[in-house]
């Protein structure tokens, strides 16, 4: 995804910052509790589980809190349960975008996404408007300034592990992969020594909107923002590729 290392950066510096507040603590604990409804409490043979707890104890949080999850999805069905949902819309510009949600009273979710689109100059749309742009692909962002190996080396590494494709982001590499492939690849870029800044299974764009109007850049960095910030929002995705000194 054009300009997609950009983003996670941005991403990557926010989690961190939301992480020291315990501000996605909760998101974090509701994927876990689901996983481990849906897969059981075996982190080993539980994809999604081990995903979520990695992604858990990358944002700091504590033990204790990660096995009360887990015990809490395996225990049963008692307790919260949450409908999945994905959302889907369109930005100011054109820019689709692509919600995971869960959430345990879907007529309260629904109206706060749509008041949020719709305060940033967006609009909530129909079911299957834009899932269709996007691919679920593994993704690992490498900072060039935290990598000994050249482009050469690291493509040679990557796609000896299974990558699918190695892009140049200008101060970072883009490392895809398919989903099922992430783990095996991440793990051979480990034993090379070569850690990658961010990691995740996600849903990449196929194709880009190019956005360099800076009140339009401001409206879709609003909404992503305010989306991201609601509680029963687990996941952002979008298209939009704008100019890294428009990010901010």
């Amino acid at each position: 995804m054009a300009g997609h290392s950009k983003w996670a950066n941005v991403k990557h510096r926010k989690a961190r910052v939301d992480a020291q507040k315990g501000k996605i603590f909760t998101k974090l604990a509701r994927e876990i509790i689901v996983a481990a409804r849906e897969g059981g409490g075996d982190i080993n043979a539980n994809f999604r589980l081990r995903l979520a707890v990695q992604k858990a104890r990358e944002n700091n949080m504590p033990g204790d809190n990660i096995q009360r999850a887990i015990q809490k999805g395996a225990g049963g069905p008692e307790g919260e349960t949450y409908d999945q949902i994905n959302y889907e819309g369109y930005a100011s510009g054109g820019v689709a975008v692509l919600l995971e949600v869960m959430t345990d009273n879907r007529n309260r979710t629904v109206a706060d996404i749509r008041h949020i689109f719709s305060r940033h100059g967006g609009s909530l749309g129909e079911s299957g408007c834009v899932a269709w742009m996007f691919a679920r692909k593994g993704y690992m962002l490498v900072k060039k300034e935290d990598l000994r190996a050249g482009e050469d080396e690291l493509m040679l590494i990557a796609l000896e592990a299974g990558a699918e494709d190695i892009k140049d982001e200008g101060d970072a590499y883009n490392i895809i992969t398919k989903p099922e492939d992430f783990e095996a690849v991440k793990e051979h870029l480990l034993a090379q020594k070569i850690t990658p800044a961010a990691s995740e299974v996600t849903m990449l764009p196929n194709t880009t909107v190019a956005v360099d109007n800076p009140d339009e850049v401001k409206k879709i960095l609003g909404l992503v923002e305010s989306l991201e910030d609601h509680e029963d929002v687990q996941n952002v995705y979008a298209n939009f590729d704008i100019p890294e000194e428009l990010l901010g």
